[in-house]
């Protein structure tokens, strides 16, 4: 099969769209299929034997690992000259709105996943009013495509209500080689300034306001024993480093690759307070790595944690009960433990290979419903 892939975040920028289109290529080179990415300059030529087709644009003002992509000369006629069997919209925020149009033209099968809650995010940045009008516009998107994946069933609900059509699940794997507890290190604790006795807190995830990171130092305060880690960065980190003050807070920066599977394996507890992801792919890598998750009850964290097996949910925005779900797991460490370990079974069965070959299973039904129709007007 051949497939193109048309996306507005891609490597070096650091993200769940940029993790799963990474591991999509892989896949597809893997398993002999053909592929071709078109995402914004500035990344690598190419990736697991697909060319990466450079596209111009400027960083999204709110969220600069997208980028806004105007219309590109070329695009449908290096499209044609591909020739796919399906092209696949990963994420479309503004070059989103042409695509439709010219795979139509081009009588190419068309399916859109959905990532991020633009909408959500707009009100995290005091533009609420913007809300309704970016939720019209990714509709609009969307609703030109055969099939729409979401990534939770949380998300499918939403977006359904919100009148997107075409709607099926696709979630996301986890690779849990690389996510594993066997990497805990102490001389790494020692390193980021936790005592013997101490807990380690995690999060893992983009520094910004939508993230909802705010409630951290109020959710880690008071707790006896305790120290959380912060990796990676943003927007809010200045601001956040000021409220950590005088707490036992580590920021780390980003990490990747081997250090950041070691820091998700040496913490003894993961925290997501976000309460606008569509999915939480850090929810998955801390599960990997036997970490217990205490999340907010929104979005993707639904899917994702058992309350009471896996870890605990809190009230969204609530940073009194994210605390009382903290005390409450780190109170018990043979609890702790197994909730860890439960994680790490519940991850084991969500592994890349098995998920990727769901989204084959959505691209092949969408080149039939092609064939079909061929034959039909013959």
């Amino acid at each position: 099969m051949r497939v193109a892939l048309i996306a507005e975040t891609f490597l070096p920028d650091v993200n769940g769209v940029t993790t799963t289109l990474c591991r999509l290529l892989e896949y597809l080179q893997h398993t002999g299929h053909e592929a071709v990415l078109f995402a914004p300059q500035g990344g690598p030529e190419s990736y697991a034997g697909a060319e990466v087709v450079p596209l111009s644009g400027m960083p999204l003002p709110l969220y600069p690992e997208v980028k806004l992509t105007p219309p590109q000369p070329g695009l449908t006629a290096r499209l044609r000259s591909f020739r796919p069997d399906v092209v696949h919209l990963v994420g479309p925020v503004v070059l989103g709105a042409i695509v439709p149009g010219i795979v139509r033209r081009l009588g190419l099968p068309l399916i859109a996943s959905y990532h991020t809650d633009f909408g959500a995010y707009s009100r995290h940045y005091g533009f609420g009013f913007l809300q309704h009008g970016v939720n019209a516009w990714l509709r609009w998107i969307h609703n030109r495509c055969r099939i729409n994946l979401c990534p939770s069933r949380f998300t499918l609900n939403l977006l359904r209500a919100a009148g997107f059509r075409r709607l099926q699940i696709w979630g996301r794997g986890v690779d849990i080689e690389r996510f594993h507890p066997r990497y805990r290190s102490e001389a790494w604790r020692a390193a980021i300034g936790a005592r013997p006795d101490e807990r380690i807190v995690l999060y893992v995830g983009r520094v910004a306001a939508e993230k909802r990171v705010e409630l951290l130092p109020e959710a880690i305060r008071g707790l006896p024993d305790t120290r959380l880690v912060i990796v990676g960065d943003g927007p809010f980190r200045a601001e956040l480093q000021r409220r950590c003050a005088g707490l036992p807070v580590h920021f780390t920066g980003y990490l990747k690759g081997d250090m950041l599977a070691t820091a998700y394996a040496s913490a003894d507890a993961f925290v997501f307070p976000s309460d606008t992801d569509t999915f939480g792919q850090v929810i998955q890598e801390a599960m990997a790595s036997a970490l217990p998750v205490v999340a907010a009850r929104a979005g993707g964290a639904l899917d994702l944690v058992q309350p009471g097996q896996t870890g605990y949910l809190f009230t969204p925005g609530v940073a009194s009960d994210l605390r009382a779900r903290l005390r409450e797991l780190l109170a018990d460490d043979t609890r702790r433990v197994a909730q860890g370990l439960a994680g790490r079974a519940a991850a084991e069965r969500r592994s890349w290979p098995s998920v990727m070959a769901e989204l084959m299973g959505y691209y092949n039904r969408v080149r039939q419903r092609r064939r079909l129709a061929w034959r039909q007007v013959a």
